[in-house]
């Protein structure tokens, strides 16, 4: 059964949790981090970051800490990952995850890298081709924990044999607000020489922050206007838990009321639910999940149950960056569209 990113159930792993993610390599093992917890939990970096030419380290949100006798050069990441990288001016040499075009357009998944530059290593859950992995050489595998301590997309039957090619580093996205996965991408990059004072970075951090605030003003005059986050497949559709997507988490520190999906699993980030209750919750506002995986609105509006939704009849629908690049410059618009979407929208009769 094709998984449903972000929906556990649907995959025998211990991950595709909230949805979508083989050589014996031992003499590289060496280079991988300890997996120690060696104190205050912050970014670490014996070359300084910016170039530095000694020794590289950097604890990630497992508390394990990556090191390589020098800055790493050959990165290899989840596509997303690799996109907010990009926006620091890091390149990534491959990527793993969703990059194919969707209708013809760059996959949002890409921010924008061109990644018909880098080399993939797969682009479904499941998909990561270990020897190809090993013949890029890479310093370093990045990837998002969805939840910890588990790299999104990198599949549990092959862990250990990619584990045993570089070092690799883990940023926690789920259960906590935007600004902490914001802020650890960030000085990843800085470790692995990026200037967060470029006027490019700067400028993304200034627009992010007056997006936010932009969004906090339309929601306190929304008048109590209810929003639900959603994905769907051709069985189920499934609300959004918000405290579990930091992105929802923050633009509920924002002031945005949100429909509270009630976790139906042990993972806790949907409410499922059967087309035929689709209608369950009132919502003046959806938010539709974005990624290729996910059902489009043109195949959504084939439900019946889903065109008779008030916030449907209404038009009062959003996309849901679910898997944006954890960069300013990728959160900024996406905030940008949330508020004016919720500008946009009234309160409709339940």
């Amino acid at each position: 059964m094709k998984p449903v990113p972000s929906v556990p159930n649907r995959v025998s792993r211990r991950r595709l949790l909230a949805a979508g993610g083989a050589l014996a390599l031992g003499p590289l093992l060496a280079a991988c981090g300890d997996g120690t917890d060696d104190g205050d939990g912050s970014a670490r970096s014996a070359g300084n970051g910016a170039g530095g030419a000694g020794p590289w380290s950097f604890k990630d949100d497992r508390g394990r800490t990556a090191r390589t006798d020098s800055e790493p050069k050959t990165l290899v990441a989840f596509v997303s990952t690799a996109a907010a990288l990009h926006d620091y001016g890091i390149e990534c040499k491959g990527v793993f995850g969703p990059t194919e075009p969707i209708d013809g357009k760059p996959n949002p998944q890409a921010g924008d890298m061109d990644v018909s530059k880098l080399t993939s290593l797969g682009t479904a859950w499941g998909q990561f081709n270990v020897e190809k992995y090993a013949a890029l050489k890479p310093d370093l595998l990045i990837s998002n924990m969805f939840p910890a301590p588990d790299l999104w997309y990198v599949p549990e039957e092959s862990r250990k044999k990619i584990e045993a090619v570089a070092p690799s580093v883990g940023i926690s996205i789920a259960r906590t607000s935007l600004l902490d996965p914001l802020r650890r991408t960030a000085e990843l990059a800085e470790s692995l020489g990026a200037d967060l004072n470029a006027k490019k970075v700067t400028d993304a951090k200034a627009r992010f922050d007056k997006a936010s605030e932009t969004l906090r003003e339309a929601a306190e005059g929304s008048g109590g206007l209810k929003v639900m986050a959603m994905t769907g497949d051709a069985d189920q559709m499934y609300v959004a838990v918000p405290d579990s997507y930091s992105d929802l988490n923050y633009f509920k520190d924002l002031g945005v009321e949100f429909v509270e999906g009630k976790k139906s699993d042990e993972w806790g980030f949907w409410e499922f639910l059967s087309w035929e209750n689709a209608n369950r919750h009132h919502a003046d506002l959806i938010m539709i999940d974005n990624r290729s995986t996910a059902l489009p609105p043109k195949d959504l509006s084939k439900k019946p149950t889903w065109r008779q939704l008030p916030a449907v009849e209404a038009g009062q629908t959003t996309p849901w960056s679910m898997e944006e690049r954890f960069s300013y410059a990728g959160f900024a618009p996406v905030i940008e569209q949330l508020a004016a979407a919720v500008k946009k929208s009234k309160r409709l009769d339940t």
